[in-house]
């Protein structure tokens, strides 16, 4: 048997420890605030990495009766569903009908037993990742107005650990972790039972280390847009792993051809339409366990052919030292991210406010969900935040508009996810942690 690595080993001295409540930590942690790690420009101290990497994982606990998150000032905040399982993507449809993707990681294939991959499973387990897999989409419908879903049914059973959606050209585009399906859908549909027509592959596994895959519809229907997250940290299981990983992939549904669009991009999440641009941009989580300060998640507008540097750089063309062989030339073509949204902030969620319900305040600008760090010491994100814009572009700090998931007992009450605008023009929240669906409007309105 290999000897261990003192960091390996150390990792199983955290999950043991932290099974049972207690942790131990290296002495590393943050030097600069987390609000340095926003905006076009953020803050980039040297790498520290440590042999045992920083672990801060807030254990998973549940929203007492009548508890809420806290909401920013002029903004009330409410339970639209509740009782849910693992509910992690929002999609809404024309008519006002929510969808949520209940949802978690497939399970795993058999690749041979990995210490690393154990002690990360412990640690999932304690906040609150390793829930059971619904492997639905389910279908949450106002029909009163009043702001509370009160009808809540499965929608479309028997998935793949679905995650991304977009309604186009008379289909429902599901991504699964293995591939995009559709299904035909016509307006107030509350149930498919069809079978999935198949649309194309996405790299799955058998490591499939970020499983979670988003989809977006182009504005004519013609294409779509999916995100697959890397198959490591910084490219530790090879680069043959990464095949049309780290990447947008775009799909021409005429042809069913595929092509990266733009690589480098370490996790990709949350893509959304940029109302004013008419780009499409994207929220990235970027890499771990070079320090706490290190590296912000972004996000970011998506070029057609760009590299945005993983696993050789990163925030540009700062070269993580880690990988071996380094590649210069791919390094010095990496396009900086237009902008951070704090290191280990685990950023999600991406949506742009088109609604005016809202009011002038956040006329402009794009919601974040942030799900939360593991690796940073103090924690960072669980949160919700508002990033405003002008001309198409970010145009000031971020804003906090839910705060409140940890409490003062230092557990994770939820971890906010997908971010969505419903048809009133109401910010809808899936909090995975909390089972629940959460609604933003302002203070006053219904």
């Amino acid at each position: 048997m290999k000897k261990l690595t003192l960091g390996i080993l150390g990792l199983v001295i955290l999950a043991c420890l932290g099974a049972g409540g207690v942790y131990f930590y290296s002495q590393e942690s943050a030097t600069v605030s987390v609000s340095e790690g926003y905006g076009p420009n953020p803050t980039l101290p040297a790498p520290n990495p440590r042999p045992i990497p920083t672990v801060n994982v807030a254990q998973a606990a549940k929203w007492p009766d009548g508890v809420t998150p806290i909401v920013a000032s002029g903004l009330k905040v409410n339970v639209y569903a509740k009782d849910l399982a693992h509910p992690r993507w929002l999609h809404v449809l024309p008519n006002g009908d929510i969808l949520v993707a209940e949802t978690n990681g497939p399970a795993e294939e058999q690749t041979g037993f990995s210490i690393r991959g154990w002690v990360m499973g412990v640690l999932m387990n304690r906040a609150g990742a390793k829930a059971a897999n619904a492997n639905r989409i389910t279908l949450l419908r106002d029909a009163d107005k009043d702001g509370v879903a009160e009808i809540k049914e499965p929608f479309i059973e028997g998935l793949n650990s679905p995650f991304g959606m977009t309604l186009a050209n008379g289909k429902l585009y599901v991504a699964n972790t293995d591939g995009i399906v559709a299904f035909p859908y016509k307006d107030g549909d509350a149930k498919i039972t069809t079978a999935p027509e198949k649309i194309a592959d996405l790299p799955g596994g058998p490591i499939n280390h970020h499983w979670t895959k988003d989809v977006i519809a182009s504005s004519d229907g013609k294409k779509l847009f999916a995100t697959v997250g890397s198959n490591s940290n910084v490219g530790e299981n090879g680069l043959d792993a990464e095949k049309n990983r780290a990447a947008v992939l775009e799909i021409d549904l005429a042809t069913g051809q595929e092509r990266v669009f733009a690589s480098g991009l370490r996790n990709p999440n949350g893509l959304s339409w940029n109302p004013d641009s008419g780009e499409l941009w994207v929220a990235v989580n970027e890499r771990d366990e070079i320090g706490s300060d290190l590296v912000p998640d972004y996000m970011t507008s998506v070029k057609d052919g760009a590299f945005y540097g993983w696993p050789y750089s990163y925030y540009g063309q700062n070269v993580d030292v880690r990988v071996k062989p380094q590649n210069p030339e791919l390094v010095a073509k990496a396009i900086k991210p237009d902008y951070a949204l704090g290191p280990h902030t685990a950023s999600l969620g991406l949506t742009f406010n088109t609604g005016t319900l809202l009011g002038a305040d956040y006329q402009n600008g794009a919601f974040v969900g942030q799900h939360g760090s593991w690796n940073r010491k103090p924690r960072s994100g669980y949160k919700v935040i508002f990033v405003p814009f002008e001309n198409g572009k970010p145009s000031g700090p971020p804003k906090d508009i839910l705060t409140g998931f940890i409490n003062d007992q230092d557990k994770a009450l939820g971890r906010p996810v997908g971010v969505a605008i419903d048809k009133s023009g109401a910010l809808l929240v899936a909090d995975d942690v909390g089972n629940t669906i959460w609604r933003v409007t302002p203070a006053g309105a219904q």
